[in-house]
């Protein structure tokens, strides 16, 4: 008689899997990404929103690659961008201030809308023009530009005297010919001390072509609270509304 056979019972192995570690390339993380340069401006950071008649300081700095701008053919270039925006009718630059490697300008905007697609106007103008000189592309702003609103008398005369005698903070004014500085609008402003008239164009010499100001705080407000400018006047730190 033949045994039948036995059948083992089956035995189920268990397979050891090694998981894999999670992945720390996906994902954010603290401090990942270009670490950021001092002074910039987070490009999240949404502006504050503007009142019409509150006049604006905006400042912005230019890469070294472009060269100093207090030189003719910067000087040039950035007239044209200027030019570019007159005629705006939300958007006014009133006073201008071209220093070795940054620049301030003074402007009025109905809105914050308007603030922001002017000063882009000027921007992508002066990257044209500028980089033009030398035949080079890419960026010549490196950064977002910075605005303060100014809301009150003392802010305005203070910002006046910041920009048209920024050449004398830093020391551009050492052996120069003229009372006011040829690379800014200083020229134009009619808010000296002790100055009674305008001052003379020289020949050949080419203002920076601004807008009038007007709103009460550029024209007359910082006038009736304030003493004028003084030709010889060092600014200081800028001060708060």
């Amino acid at each position: 008689m033949r045994r039948g056979r036995v059948k083992k019972a089956g035995v189920q192995l268990e397979l050891e899997v090694n998981e894999k570690p999670k992945s720390t390339w996906g994902g954010k993380r603290p401090g990942a990404g270009r670490p950021r340069k001092p002074g910039a401006i987070p490009r999240n950071v949404r502006r504050p929103e503007l009142a019409k008649r509150h006049p604006v300081h905006v400042s912005m700095r230019v890469v070294k690659e472009v060269g100093r701008l207090r030189r003719p053919g910067a000087y040039a270039a950035i007239r044209r961008a200027v030019a570019v925006c007159i005629g705006r009718r939300d958007f006014r630059i009133v006073h201008v201030s071209i220093q070795s490697n940054h620049l301030h300008l003074l402007v009025e905007a109905d809105t914050k809308r308007a603030l922001a697609n002017g000063v882009r106007a000027f921007m992508i103008s002066a990257t044209q023009h500028l980089n033009g000189l030398s035949g080079r592309r890419g960026n010549v702003f490196p950064r977002r530009y910075h605005a303060v609103q100014l809301t009150t008398p003392k802010q305005v005369r203070a910002a006046l005297c910041y920009v048209l005698n920024n050449w004398r903070r830093h020391r551009e004014d050492r052996q120069a010919p003229a009372q006011v500085d040829r690379y800014s609008t200083g020229i134009l402003f009619d808010g000296w001390a002790g100055v009674t008239k305008p001052f003379p164009i020289p020949a050949g010499y080419e203002p920076l072509p601004v807008s009038g100001a007007k709103t009460w705080l550029l024209t007359t407000g910082w006038r009736e609270h304030h003493p004028l400018i003084g030709l010889g006047e060092t600014p200081g730190p800028l001060v708060e509304p």
